[in-house]
Protein backbone atom coordinates (compact mmCIF):
# COMPACT_ATOMS: atom_id res chain seq x y z
CA UNK A 1 0.00 0.00 0.00
CA UNK A 2 1.48 3.55 -0.74
CA UNK A 3 2.28 5.34 2.32
CA UNK A 4 0.38 8.99 1.82
CA UNK A 5 2.35 11.98 1.28
CA UNK A 6 1.84 15.20 -0.26
CA UNK A 7 1.28 15.82 -3.77
CA UNK A 8 5.15 17.05 -4.53
CA UNK A 9 6.77 14.11 -2.86
CA UNK A 10 7.26 10.89 -4.49
CA UNK A 11 5.03 8.36 -3.66
CA UNK A 12 6.46 5.21 -2.24
CA UNK A 13 5.52 1.96 -2.51
CA UNK A 14 6.87 -1.90 -1.08
CA UNK A 15 8.51 0.54 1.66
CA UNK A 16 10.44 -0.42 4.69
CA UNK A 17 11.05 2.32 7.37
CA UNK A 18 13.70 2.62 9.59
CA UNK A 19 13.59 4.90 12.64
CA UNK A 20 15.64 6.01 14.84
CA UNK A 21 15.01 8.04 18.31
CA UNK A 22 18.18 10.45 18.92
CA UNK A 23 18.63 13.57 20.27
CA UNK A 24 15.09 13.70 21.61
CA UNK A 25 13.71 13.58 17.91
CA UNK A 26 12.51 10.89 15.74
CA UNK A 27 14.47 9.99 12.13
CA UNK A 28 13.34 7.95 9.63
CA UNK A 29 14.39 6.71 6.65
CA UNK A 30 12.28 5.06 3.55
CA UNK A 31 13.95 1.68 2.16
CA UNK A 32 13.36 -1.18 0.08
CA UNK A 33 12.18 -4.53 1.71
CA UNK A 34 14.51 -6.60 2.37
CA UNK A 35 17.46 -4.27 1.91
CA UNK A 36 17.63 -2.92 5.05
CA UNK A 37 18.53 -6.82 5.96
CA UNK A 38 20.89 -6.70 2.72
CA UNK A 39 23.04 -4.18 4.17
CA UNK A 40 23.38 -5.03 7.88
CA UNK A 41 24.63 -7.89 7.06
CA UNK A 42 27.23 -6.92 3.89
CA UNK A 43 25.22 -8.63 0.86
CA UNK A 44 24.04 -4.64 -0.57
CA UNK A 45 27.03 -2.14 -0.16
CA UNK A 46 25.07 0.87 -2.33
CA UNK A 47 22.97 2.98 -0.37
CA UNK A 48 21.41 4.01 -3.32
CA UNK A 49 19.73 0.10 -4.06
CA UNK A 50 18.39 0.36 -0.31
CA UNK A 51 17.11 3.59 -0.16
CA UNK A 52 13.51 4.54 -2.25
CA UNK A 53 14.21 8.42 -1.48
CA UNK A 54 18.02 10.19 -0.15
CA UNK A 55 16.16 12.28 2.46
CA UNK A 56 15.93 12.00 6.02
CA UNK A 57 12.28 12.33 7.53
CA UNK A 58 11.20 13.02 10.84
CA UNK A 59 7.97 11.40 9.53
CA UNK A 60 8.26 9.41 6.34
CA UNK A 61 3.96 8.90 6.07
CA UNK A 62 3.47 12.39 5.82
CA UNK A 63 6.72 13.55 3.85
CA UNK A 64 7.84 15.79 6.77
CA UNK A 65 11.38 16.10 6.14
CA UNK A 66 13.89 16.40 8.87
CA UNK A 67 15.56 19.98 9.38
CA UNK A 68 19.13 20.93 9.31
CA UNK A 69 19.64 21.80 12.23
CA UNK A 70 17.65 18.63 14.32
CA UNK A 71 20.31 16.53 12.15
CA UNK A 72 23.18 18.85 13.53
CA UNK A 73 22.33 18.64 16.91
CA UNK A 74 21.38 14.66 16.84
CA UNK A 75 23.82 13.64 14.62
CA UNK A 76 26.72 16.07 14.93
CA UNK A 77 26.88 16.26 11.17
CA UNK A 78 24.34 17.00 8.35
CA UNK A 79 26.20 14.68 5.85
CA UNK A 80 23.05 12.38 4.75
CA UNK A 81 25.26 9.37 3.47
CA UNK A 82 26.66 9.43 7.09
CA UNK A 83 23.70 10.06 8.85
CA UNK A 84 21.73 7.21 6.77
CA UNK A 85 24.24 4.83 7.75
CA UNK A 86 23.58 5.15 11.33
CA UNK A 87 20.45 4.97 10.88
CA UNK A 88 20.63 1.83 8.80
CA UNK A 89 22.91 0.37 11.46
CA UNK A 90 21.00 1.43 14.25
CA UNK A 91 17.64 1.73 13.85
CA UNK A 92 14.85 -0.51 14.42
CA UNK A 93 12.80 -1.58 10.96
CA UNK A 94 8.69 -0.73 11.36
CA UNK A 95 6.86 -3.93 10.62
CA UNK A 96 3.39 -4.47 11.14
CA UNK A 97 2.34 -7.27 13.40
CA UNK A 98 1.42 -9.29 10.04
CA UNK A 99 3.87 -8.24 8.15
CA UNK A 100 6.53 -9.61 10.88
CA UNK A 101 4.99 -12.86 11.56
CA UNK A 102 4.59 -13.87 7.92
CA UNK A 103 8.29 -13.02 7.18
CA UNK A 104 8.89 -14.91 10.88
CA UNK A 105 7.01 -18.09 9.39
CA UNK A 106 9.30 -17.56 5.88
CA UNK A 107 12.63 -18.12 7.74
CA UNK A 108 11.57 -20.68 10.27
CA UNK A 109 10.34 -22.48 6.65
CA UNK A 110 13.90 -21.06 4.90
CA UNK A 111 15.80 -22.94 8.52
CA UNK A 112 13.93 -26.07 8.43
CA UNK A 113 14.59 -26.32 4.93
CA UNK A 114 18.42 -25.78 5.22
CA UNK A 115 18.38 -27.94 8.54
CA UNK A 116 16.75 -30.84 6.42
CA UNK A 117 19.53 -30.39 3.53
CA UNK A 118 22.37 -30.32 6.18
CA UNK A 119 21.51 -32.84 8.36
CA UNK A 120 20.29 -37.15 8.69
CA UNK A 121 18.73 -39.51 10.82
CA UNK A 122 21.70 -40.79 12.55
CA UNK A 123 19.65 -44.80 12.24
CA UNK A 124 19.81 -44.54 8.24
CA UNK A 125 21.77 -41.78 7.25
CA UNK A 126 18.79 -40.21 5.08
CA UNK A 127 17.27 -36.67 5.65
CA UNK A 128 14.40 -35.67 7.50
CA UNK A 129 11.10 -34.15 5.16
CA UNK A 130 10.89 -30.66 5.97
CA UNK A 131 8.26 -30.88 7.85
CA UNK A 132 9.05 -33.33 10.86
CA UNK A 133 12.07 -30.36 11.33
CA UNK A 134 9.53 -28.30 12.06
CA UNK A 135 8.13 -30.27 14.31
CA UNK A 136 11.08 -30.85 15.69
CA UNK A 137 11.95 -27.15 15.77
CA UNK A 138 8.32 -26.28 17.93
CA UNK A 139 9.29 -29.13 20.40
CA UNK A 140 12.90 -28.11 21.47
CA UNK A 141 11.16 -24.17 21.36
CA UNK A 142 13.96 -22.99 18.62
CA UNK A 143 13.14 -19.40 18.33
CA UNK A 144 13.94 -17.77 15.02
CA UNK A 145 16.18 -14.40 15.06
CA UNK A 146 15.22 -12.28 12.27
CA UNK A 147 18.03 -9.90 12.47
CA UNK A 148 20.01 -12.89 11.59
CA UNK A 149 20.12 -15.20 8.29
CA UNK A 150 18.97 -18.56 7.80
CA UNK A 151 21.71 -19.88 7.05
CA UNK A 152 23.99 -17.97 9.90
CA UNK A 153 21.56 -20.07 12.44
CA UNK A 154 21.47 -23.50 10.97
CA UNK A 155 24.66 -25.02 13.33
CA UNK A 156 22.66 -23.19 16.49
CA UNK A 157 19.05 -25.16 15.39
CA UNK A 158 20.54 -28.43 14.44
CA UNK A 159 22.77 -28.07 18.08
CA UNK A 160 19.30 -27.41 19.81
CA UNK A 161 16.96 -29.94 18.26
CA UNK A 162 19.78 -32.58 19.51
CA UNK A 163 19.55 -31.06 23.06
CA UNK A 164 15.99 -30.65 23.35
CA UNK A 165 13.72 -32.28 20.55
CA UNK A 166 12.79 -36.08 20.68
CA UNK A 167 14.24 -36.46 17.20
CA UNK A 168 17.43 -38.45 16.33
CA UNK A 169 19.37 -36.38 14.20
CA UNK A 170 22.99 -35.25 12.98
CA UNK A 171 24.97 -33.38 10.83
CA UNK A 172 25.11 -35.20 7.25
CA UNK A 173 28.93 -36.23 7.02
CA UNK A 174 30.86 -34.62 4.27
CA UNK A 175 32.75 -37.24 1.83
CA UNK A 176 36.54 -36.49 0.90
CA UNK A 177 39.46 -37.37 -1.01
CA UNK A 178 42.75 -36.93 0.54
CA UNK A 179 46.14 -37.67 -1.81
CA UNK A 180 49.89 -37.38 -0.76
CA UNK A 181 52.78 -38.90 -1.67
CA UNK A 182 53.64 -42.48 -0.39
CA UNK A 183 56.46 -41.33 1.99
CA UNK A 184 53.87 -38.85 3.43
CA UNK A 185 50.64 -41.14 3.72
CA UNK A 186 53.06 -43.84 5.33
CA UNK A 187 53.66 -41.22 8.22
CA UNK A 188 50.64 -39.60 8.59
CA UNK A 189 47.93 -42.34 7.82
CA UNK A 190 46.95 -42.76 11.19
CA UNK A 191 46.18 -39.16 12.21
CA UNK A 192 44.67 -38.40 8.94
CA UNK A 193 41.73 -41.41 8.93
CA UNK A 194 41.61 -40.60 12.99
CA UNK A 195 38.68 -38.57 12.41
CA UNK A 196 37.00 -40.30 9.96
CA UNK A 197 32.98 -41.74 10.82
CA UNK A 198 33.53 -44.06 7.69
CA UNK A 199 36.55 -44.60 5.27
CA UNK A 200 35.33 -46.17 1.80
CA UNK A 201 38.79 -46.23 -0.20
CA UNK A 202 42.21 -46.59 1.65
CA UNK A 203 44.76 -47.30 -1.62
CA UNK A 204 48.68 -47.20 -1.42
CA UNK A 205 49.63 -46.67 -5.24
CA UNK A 206 52.64 -47.10 -6.60
CA UNK A 207 53.79 -42.84 -5.82
CA UNK A 208 50.71 -41.41 -4.08
CA UNK A 209 47.84 -42.68 -1.01
CA UNK A 210 44.54 -41.83 -1.42
CA UNK A 211 41.66 -42.50 0.65
CA UNK A 212 38.12 -41.04 0.44
CA UNK A 213 36.33 -41.22 4.30
CA UNK A 214 32.84 -39.78 5.68
CA UNK A 215 34.28 -37.11 8.25
CA UNK A 216 32.14 -34.33 10.29
CA UNK A 217 31.79 -30.95 8.57
CA UNK A 218 34.19 -29.60 11.58
CA UNK A 219 37.10 -32.09 10.67
CA UNK A 220 37.79 -31.02 7.72
CA UNK A 221 39.65 -27.49 8.62
CA UNK A 222 41.51 -29.74 10.87
CA UNK A 223 42.51 -32.02 7.92
CA UNK A 224 43.11 -28.84 5.92
CA UNK A 225 45.49 -27.89 8.41
CA UNK A 226 47.16 -30.92 8.91
CA UNK A 227 48.32 -31.24 5.42
CA UNK A 228 49.54 -27.83 5.35
CA UNK A 229 51.60 -28.24 8.73
CA UNK A 230 52.89 -31.94 7.50
CA UNK A 231 52.90 -32.22 3.72
CA UNK A 232 54.12 -28.56 3.17
CA UNK A 233 51.76 -28.37 -0.25
CA UNK A 234 52.02 -31.72 -1.09
CA UNK A 235 49.04 -33.17 0.04
CA UNK A 236 45.46 -32.37 -1.40
CA UNK A 237 42.12 -32.39 0.69
CA UNK A 238 38.72 -31.80 -1.57
CA UNK A 239 35.04 -32.19 -1.17
CA UNK A 240 33.14 -34.91 -3.38
CA UNK A 241 30.11 -34.49 -1.61
CA UNK A 242 29.44 -31.56 1.09
CA UNK A 243 26.43 -33.86 2.32
CA UNK A 244 26.84 -37.49 1.70
CA UNK A 245 23.29 -39.43 2.87
CA UNK A 246 22.61 -42.69 2.18
CA UNK A 247 22.82 -43.85 -1.37
CA UNK A 248 24.53 -40.85 -2.40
Amino acid sequence: MPINQPSNQIKLTNVSIVRLKKGGKRFEIACYKNKVQEWRTGVEKSLDDVLQISNVFTNVSKGEVAKHGDLQKAFGTTDADEIVKEILKKGEVQVGEKEREHDLTSLRKEIATLVAEKSVDPATQRPYPVGMIEKAMAEAGFSAKQQKTAKSQVSECIKLLQEKSTLPIQRARMRVRVTMPIADGKGLREKVVDGAEKIEVDEMRQDEWEVIMLIDPGQFRVLNELLQKECKGRGRIETMTFTATAGS
